[in-house]
């Protein structure tokens, strides 16, 4: 656990940063051709600095140098050890400027100084040191082919790979896709949200001085129709990851079906059900996963269970619990860090989910310019609150009678991404887990897992690939067959 500095500490720190705010390119800063765009503080509407946004013309040009660099292979043939050191290396310079890139990354999105320091900050170290571990760890295969001919069965960098970013999680998601992607040889070039551009820039930078060769990680700051469209539809971009909204990933699918067909991975919205179940044992226990899973992050989580569906018989001790738990759930200026919640992350945000605040609720309801508390209502499974991503801290309360209804509800939604179930018992959790259609289940707690095991979801939570574990690795790889005839030519014509 990091040893939290006072709010005015962070502050301190806050007045002496240093704001990287143009693209990064071809190993070094330059102005972009797109206009300046305002950055601004969401929690005083501030304005942070000026981003120097990329255009088209900076689009052609680094993936120009992404396709020279890969073509080069200074990096995508390098050995697969000596890829894993400079990641190692990496690591080490983030590590050193962590608390800065901490700050930076609260003031521009929001997030609680606590969890960018306690979470996000561990856990893009971890990610990146994982899979950079991994680099010279992933055997490829031979298949059993007889005694006539050996068939080696490897993976190769898929090249030139565009990675698209959302808000909530930017240095985190940023970890997500250049880890397994620069582990695997190809060359990244990333586009942050438009919301949280500054610390894809400050690691962009870092790779560089780590050892990381001009071209292959380069960062493009810019809106969606001037850096993530041209990506998108370039003819020499071979993938897109792409981490957002269920909607803007349908678009990067037309893009790449009216472009060269490049692979399209997409990991998109949720509506997570934490399903308790008559039996579920040790409430307080329940209770702190279902406030956990529901409000961090000012629930601008993807995997938010934002609808508790709960059985009657344990929804009043409950709920009851929850309310108590709400006490340490404290709204306010992200950089004071006795506060677990902070800013949404803009304007148009604010107004997106203060347009779910109405009618009676349990606790919050009401927004105070850019915060707003934990909030709950009880709904019934019909409700566009229990049905709709609403990515802020509003929790729905669906009150069931069975099991077979509560796992009914729980796949009443377009969405797939992840659930949780509470039970006491080993057959009701198993079941429960297999019939809830989610890419990850968690069993008694809220979570993800770790780095090791694969994210993702199914539906209109996305497809295509898997963030984490030695699954990602393959998302950025292409499978290729080496077919070696082993017969002795002097026995003749082999081909009858």
């Amino acid at each position: 656990m990091t040893d939290l500095l006072t709010r005015a500490e962070y502050a301190a720190i806050a007045a002496e940063l240093d704001f990287p705010a143009t693209p990064f390119i071809d190993g070094k800063f330059r102005k972009g051709t797109g206009p300046m765009m305002p950055t601004l503080n969401p929690a005083t509407g501030e304005e942070i600095t000026q981003i120097s946004n990329a255009g088209p013309e900076d689009v052609a040009l680094a993936v120009t140098k992404a396709r020279e660099a890969f073509e080069q292979g200074h990096w995508a043939r390098m050995h697969p050890s000596a890829r894993k050191d400079v990641l190692i290396k990496l690591c080490k310079y983030i590590t050193r400027r962590k608390r800065e890139l901490a700050v930076l990354e609260s003031l521009e999105s929001g997030k609680p100084i606590r969890d960018c320091e306690e979470i996000d900050i561990p856990e893009t170290i971890h990610c990146i040191k994982w899979h950079a571990e991994a680099t010279d760890k992933i055997y490829d295969q031979t298949a059993p082919v007889g005694d006539d001919a050996l068939s080696v069965i490897v993976r190769e960098p898929i090249g030139v790979v565009a990675a698209i970013l959302p808000w909530n999680f930017p240095l985190l998601m940023l970890a997500w896709k250049i880890g397994p992607a620069l582990a695997a040889g190809c060359s990244v070039i990333v586009k942050p949200a438009e919301q949280t551009s500054m610390t894809a820039l400050r690691i962009a930078e870092l790779a560089h001085m780590a050892g990381v060769p001009r071209g292959v990680l380069q960062v493009l700051p810019g809106d969606g129709p001037s850096v993530g469209e041209p990506l998108g539809r370039h003819m020499d971009v071979d993938m897109v990851s792409f981490t957002g909204s269920t909607e803007t990933g349908r678009r990067f699918l037309h893009y790449a079906a009216d472009s060269n067909l490049k692979k399209v991975v997409l990991e998109c919205g949720g509506k997570n059900p934490a399903v308790v179940l008559a039996d579920a044992e040790n409430l307080d226990h329940v209770a702190a996963h279902v406030v956990n899973a529901a409000f961090w992050n000012m629930g601008e989580n993807c995997s938010a269970a934002s609808r508790l569906i709960v059985h009657r018989d344990v929804k009043a001790p409950l709920m009851a619990r929850i309310q108590a738990r709400l006490r340490e759930w404290k709204t306010g200026d992200p950089l004071d860090p006795a506060n677990h919640l902070g800013a949404l992350v803009d304007a148009g945000h604010v107004a997106k989910v203060g347009a779910y605040l109405k009618g009676e609720a349990l606790a919050g309801g009401q927004a105070d310019g850019p915060f707003v508390p934990p909030t709950i209502y009880e709904v019934s499974r019909e409700d566009p609150r229990a049905r709709e991503e609403i990515f802020g801290p509003v929790l729905s309360v669906i009150e069931v009678t069975s099991t077979e209804e509560a796992i009914a509800v729980a796949n009443d939604t377009d969405y797939g991404l992840a659930a949780s179930v509470f039970t006491a018992n080993t057959r009701q959790a198993i079941r429960g887990a297999r019939d809830i259609r989610a890419g990850t289940v968690t069993v008694n707690c809220y979570g993800e897992g770790d780095m090791s095991t694969p994210f993702g979801g199914y539906r209109q939570s996305g497809f295509g690939g898997r963030d984490n574990g030695l699954h990602a690795h393959d998302q950025y790889t292409e499978i290729k067959t080496i077919w070696i005839d082993l017969t002795d030519p002097a026995d003749g014509d082999a081909i009858s």
